[in-house]
Parts: structure tokens; sequence; C-alpha cells
């Protein structure tokens, strides 16, 4: 066998490491790149939801075209930003994806440190708020205006625990099947269908949370509701990581 084919028969072989994606940060990346591609994902993300939020309310006033405007284009946003910065950092873009790595991967496993979540946590409120202040720039909008949209209603909390437990399940239910090389599609399309099928059009994501209190347009949510949210979110993050431990406990399965 000439170099030639030994060259082309190699390449026909597939890779077997990892394809990194939400769940599993990448290895060997320096942690200042991981936290600027968290600190951008997550920027970008939030220009998204708040920047197409403003565009659907300039162009109708139906609320049902504005929710389904503004979900499709986080479906789009979202899975282009997993696809291009999930082999830097992992794509996290969220502080509960973030601690939730760290709790299951503390023992040693795979995921971030204490130290790396210490990192990302911050880059990702940061970057959220930079993106809430970019899609405001965009549109013509007053670049803070704290949003006066109360979401402090039980029902919309409920649907942040069921939001955000959903999101943990599918990304570490995804880990612990190899099938995070899915994640791009199946992360944005979850996010897509639970703006419709969750009372609080699934934040699910304390970062992107904080950055939506920073605009008062379509997209936002006031300051006084915050807490909820957030406390919502980190049960949610919870729950998750108990429905991921007992449906894909290797364990378990083992014995069996």
């Amino acid at each position: 066998m000439t170099a030639t084919h030994e060259s082309a028969a190699e390449s026909a072989v597939p890779s077997a490491e990892p394809r990194p994606a939400p769940g599993a940060t990448p290895p060997r990346r320096p942690l200042a790149a991981r936290a600027a591609a968290e600190l951008v994902g997550t920027a970008a993300l939030v220009a998204v939801v708040i920047g197409s939020g403003i565009q659907a309310t300039e162009l109708t006033k139906d609320v049902g075209v504005q929710l389904l405007a503004n979900s499709l284009a986080t479906v789009f946003g979202l899975g282009v930003l997993i696809l291009l910065l999930g082999p830097v950092s992992g794509a996290h873009f969220n502080p509960v994806v973030t601690l939730a790595e760290w709790w299951t991967g503390r023992r040693g496993g795979a995921g971030v440190t204490i130290r790396e979540a210490v990192v990302y946590v911050p880059a990702q409120i940061a970057g959220a708020i930079a993106g809430a202040i970019l899609a405001d720039a965009m549109f013509g909008e007053p670049l803070v205006e704290w949003s006066t949209h109360d979401r402090s209603a039980g029902h919309l909390l409920l649907g942040e625990i069921v939001a955000t437990a959903g999101l943990i399940l599918l990304i570490f239910g995804l880990a612990r099947t190899d099938q995070l090389r899915f994640a791009p599609v199946a992360v944005a399309s979850y996010i897509g269908a639970a703006y419709w099928f969750t009372s609080s059009t699934s934040f699910a994501n304390p970062a992107v949370t904080i950055g939506r209190t920073f605009s008062d347009t379509f997209a936002g949510i006031a300051p006084g509701s915050l807490v909820g949210f957030i406390g919502m979110q980190l049960i949610g993050g919870v729950v998750g990581l108990v429905l991921v431990a007992l449906i894909f406990n290797p364990g378990r399965e083992a014995g069996e």
C-alpha cells in the first residue's frame, strides 16, 4: 500500500476523540479562550433573544406572531452558537449547566473544575448584560432601561423549574448515551419547544435572566422577578440531575 493509500485509509477511520458540546467541556483549551467563548456566546444569545423580540414587536401587534418570531430566532441562533463554540468551551452559556457539570465531575470525572466554574459563571453573566445592551443599541432603545415586565406569578415559577429540569436532563442524558454530537440540534429544538409548552417561555438560564432585566422590551423581565426565577432555575437544575441519575444510572444498568 502506498503512502497515499495509507493516508486515505487513515482519514476514512472515524476519530475516537469525543466531540465536545454542552455538558462535556473539551480539555487542552486555555481557560482564557474558554471564558471568552462563554462570554461571547452568551452575549450573542441574549442579543438574539432581545433583538428578535424588539424586531417582532415593531413588525406586528399579534403577540402569538411575536412569540413565534422570537422563538424561531432563538432556535436558529442557539444552534449555530453551540455548533461554533462547543469545541472551545462546551458552549454552556448557562450557569446552571456549568454548575451541573462541575457537580457531576467533582470526584475526578469529566467536567469543569471549581476554578473553571468560578471563571465561567461571571463570564456568562457579563456576556448576557453586554448582549442586552448591544440589542438595545442596535434598535435605538435606551442602552440600559430596567424591564417592567413582571413575571413573579407562581405558575411562571413552576414553568421555570420544568424548563430547566428538562434542559439538564437533555444535555446530560445526551452525554450519558454518547450522543452529544446531536447537541446543537437537540438543545436548540428543546428551547424552541419550551418557549411554547412552558408558561414562563423557558428562560432556563440565570445569566440570560439577568441580562434580560436590562431591556424594557418584549423579552424583558422585571428586576423584582429575578430572585424567584433564578431560584426556580437552580431547583430545576437539581431536579434535572436527579432525573439523569434515575434514568441513566450506569450502576443500575450494570446490575441489571
